[in-house]
């Protein structure tokens, strides 16, 4: 295409550079000449931020203009600013007069404030930000002169309550300014219609154009081939450190993902143990203070780090041309995710992107190699855009009444431009405007749920200035578990056997932990934080007071946040390898004798069937299954099982659920019963446990009042923050069970509690894909009746009746277990069998 539409000046600097604007960026300026939305599918660091903003350069170099023209919206912190800082080097070195800034958390109030005064051409946040400032009065001339908004990594915002919070926020600019056009983008995309929908709901009658860029050069992937013994179960990947760190070595920056904050902390504990180099090595979570986080930030933007051991604070969109390396330690969960990831390095179109996974257990092989395919397919198993929930729509109708009066006709309409809430009825918007302005039938007789009034000309407002202040200080749908300030205790200037009480003594803000950790510490306690041992000295209010200390086995903080699903099409995938023997070898060795000893001893689970391994061990006996759904489909179903079990006189003890198995275990003869007929394993698995027996196992269940709490701080009607003090997870907890109790006998179909019901369903209980899996078993059960444990259920039964260790000791005892296991699943073999002399030579 040509480039007459772009102003000479933008021309000339690409000249300048040696660069040619690439196709999909001059169809992303041509969409917005024709005066459509546009949404661009590209793959990584195929300049999709110079895509979004070339518009809006061309636009005001030719045109002019006076305030807020463009609205960019990130899902990360750290990404916005990493856009700012690469949009404001072209704008410099064109010597254009266009300011950009970044508006998120971390700003101070002072800069908020002016830009809400004098707004920049171009400002840079995230969804949070954006709802507190559409909640101001003076919005409507805030955003009066916008005219386009760039939503970046679409796909990671669509699929929570965020997404939902922001796509109501759209609505509300749509109505303040008229003209606006919208172009959002994204790599990792599963369905573009939807999303393309998504953004077109907003702007009715716009053309929204879906643009895709050619895909770049494929990726190098491989998973890391080790001479070390796999771990049985487990997720720190501890056997691999020594071969991570030689790696980072070859290479000249390398990113290191992980899960979960914990494993980020065990990872770059463990690297820096054995860092006899001094390699510039760092640590990035969310956990870690904001001037962690920027210092880090800026040493890889300088080039002067070897390697960062991150979580998916990192995994989007953050353009680092010197990383040359990305490591996933531990199995990805999803391809989609993983392709993310990959772009990471090297986030150049026309150079392959290489990376190297690292699996942290056996059956994490099997996912690794699943994914590898995945990978090499380009196939995308994105999540689709969620539904409205009607707890972030009270939080959005409580934001509308502080901007200004409004009237329910009105505001219904225009949240029907919201595509989650597109088809929601006005029988459930009048419900939650009811529950915003006095708490519902249940709770209006108290004066303080009170938030709204209904003035003479028929529009609510707030009840008092109290309120909108409560409401921007709880703004948002991120509900992470009660968190406390870790603060360094100053040890400076004391004197030869002088004490300190950390009370009030405390130094810099080291981040965050969860408020529950530190429930289970005494003072003197050490443990790892920010990649450093530091102990426990003391608590008041929302702080924890540590100083720094030596130790040799400290333990490792675990995170509640940050763990992901593993996705239904790698699910389906590693059910296929492992009904695939032919497959079997590009497995190592050590996975690969372990399949075949399985099928020697028992059978091997069917693609599209469901292995049900019955056994005796000790004086309990044990069912374990193979669906290979993921952990939280699992646990639903144990809670399920253990209660028909139950009914059926088996009498279950407990169970436990992995990523790819479950495990229930009780004193009654399990086989017995199955082979008499006295338990029918199509009646146990059949698909009307998610009736009656999932409702009275949450009526009963501790899961809806946990569930309830979230729902119920989003849409505040318990505030988490007041004025100079933060409420305890313990205050919280206790209100919020005192409400649900009332509301659950007054009031059960509240709308909050149907705003729980659908969170239990959707994200904590995993139902759909539970029914989706019943129904593909659907007399396609199999039973194994055995004498002994099989070698498939040696790493989901190593989770039974696990005792916390910490430290090396939990990875020196979980291989002794395992040991175990395997010599009591080989025992009734001949001696002279191949697979047991094959798998028994391997071991160390």
């Amino acid at each position: 295409m040509a480039t007459e539409s772009l102003p000479p000046i933008i021309t000339d600097w690409f000249a300048r550079k040696g660069w040619a604007p690439r196709q999909h960026q001059l169809d992303v300026l041509a969409s917005w000449n024709a005066g459509a939305s546009a949404l661009l599918i590209a793959p990584t660091g195929a300049g999709k931020t110079l895509a979004g903003f070339l518009p809006t350069l061309a636009d005001i170099v030719a045109n002019g203009h006076e305030g807020l023209h463009t609205l960019y919206i990130s899902p990360l912190k750290a990404l916005a600013v990493d856009v700012q800082r690469n949009l404001n080097a072209p704008i410099l070195e064109m010597g254009l007069k266009i300011t950009a800034e970044t508006r998120t958390g971390d700003t101070p109030a002072s800069k908020r404030a002016r830009q809400r005064a004098k707004p920049p051409h171009v400002l840079l946040t995230t969804p949070e930000q954006l709802c507190l400032l559409i909640s101001h009065p003076h919005a409507e001339l805030f955003f009066g002169s916008l005219k386009r908004i760039v939503l970046d990594e679409l796909h990671a915002l669509v699929t929570s309550k965020r997404g939902e919070l922001l796509s109501l926020a759209l609505a509300r600019i749509a109505t303040l300014a008229p003209n606006l056009q919208i172009t959002a983008l994204s790599a990792t995309v599963a369905r573009p219609d939807l999303l393309r929908d998504w953004i077109a709901q907003p702007v009715p009658g716009r053309a929204t154009h879906l643009l895709e860029a050619s895909g770049g050069a494929p990726p190098v992937l491989e998973i890391l081939a080790t001479q070390e013994r796999l771990p049985w179960a487990g997720h720190s990947a501890n056997y691999a450190h020594r071969e991570l760190y030689e790696t980072i070595r070859r290479h000249k920056t390398t990113l290191l993902f992980v899960n979960t904050r914990s494993q980020a902390e065990l990872l770059f504990q463990g690297l820096w143990a054995i860092n006899d180099d001094l390699l510039p090595i760092a640590l990035h979570h969310g956990s870690l203070s904001v001037e962690q986080r920027r210092k880090v930030e800026s040493a890889m933007v300088a080039g002067s780090l070897k390697a960062v051991v991150c979580t998916s604070t990192l995994d989007l969109g953050i353009d680092w041309g010197d990383v040359d390396l990305v490591v996933q330690v531990g199995a990805p969960k999803g391809s989609s995710r993983m392709l993310q990831r990959i772009g990471r390095a090297n986030h150049r179109l026309d150079e392959p992107s290489q990376a190297l996974l690292v699996p942290s257990n056996r059956f994490e092989v099997l996912e690794c190699e699943a994914a590898l395919e995945a990978v090499a397919e380009r196939h995308q198993d994105s999540e689709d855009p969620v539904s409205g929930g009607y707890d972030v729509l009270a939080q959005h109708i409580m934001g509308m009444a502080c901007a200004s009066p409004f009237a329910a006709d009105d505001l219904y309409a225009e949240v029907q431009l919201a595509w989650p809430y597109r088809d929601l009825a006005r029988e459930k918007f009048d419900r939650v405007l009811e529950f915003v302005a006095t708490g519902g039938y249940a709770l209006k007789a108290y004066e303080r749920y009170a938030r709204l009034k209904l003035t003479e000309a028929g529009t609510w407002r707030v009840a008092n200035p109290q309120v909108a202040q409560q409401y921007r200080l709880n703004i948002g749908t991120i509900i992470e578990e009660p968190m406390v300030r870790v603060r360094l205790v100053r040890t400076r200037g004391l004197k030869k056997g002088q004490s300190q009480s950390p009370i009030g003594a405390g130094g810099r803000v080291l981040g965050e932990m969860e408020e529950y950790f530190f429930g289970t510490l005494l003072v003197g306690d050490t443990f790892m934080f920010g990649g450093e041992v530091v102990a426990f000295e003391g608590m008041r209010d929302n702080e924890a007071f540590v100083s720094r200390a030596q130790a040799t086995n400290p333990k490792i903080p675990s995170y509640m946040g940050g763990k992901f699903p593993l996705s239904t099409y790698l699910a389906e995938r590693v059910r296929r390898i492992m009904d695939t023997p032919d497959d079997w070898g590009k497995l190592p060795d050590q996975v690969s004798d372990w399949l075949r000893l399985q099928r020697d001893i028992s059978v091997m689970p069917r693609r599209d069937s469901l292995l049900v391994e019955t056994f005796p061990r000790g004086t309990q006996n044990y069912l374990v299954c193979y669906p290979f759904e993921g952990r939280l489909a699992h646990q639903t179903l144990g809670m399920l099982l253990t209660r028909r079990l139950e009914r059926a006189r088996a009498r279950p003890l407990g169970f436990v659920a992995s990523e790819y198995a479950l495990a229930i275990w009780g004193l009654g003869d399990l086989s017995g019963l199955i082979r008499t007929d006295q338990l029918s394993l199509d009646e146990l698995f059949s698909e009307d446990m998610l009736g009656d027996d999932l409702e009275a196992w949450l009526d009963e269940s501790a899961l809806m009042k946990r569930t309830f709490r979230n729902c119920a701080i989003i849409a505040g009607l318990i505030e988490r923050r007041h004025p100079g003090r933060e409420k305890s997870g313990r205050q919280i907890t206790m209100s919020s069970d005192l409400i649900y109790d009332v509301l659950y006998q007054h009031e059960p179909d509240h709308i909050l509690i149907q705003a729980t019901r659908r969170d239990a369903a959707r994200g904590l209980l995993d139902i759909e894909r539970l029914g989706d899996m019943l129904a593909r078993i659907r007399n396609h059960i199999v039973h194994k009746p055995l004498s002994r444990i099989s070698p498939l259920a040696v790493p989901v039964m190593l989770d039974i009746g696990k005792e916390p260790i910490f430290g090396e000791g939990r990875e020196s005892a979980m291989a002794e277990a395992a040991d175990e296991l395997m010599r009591e699943a080989l025992s009734g073999l001949e001696e002279e069998s191949a697979p047991v002399e094959r798998f028994n030579a391997k071991r160390p």
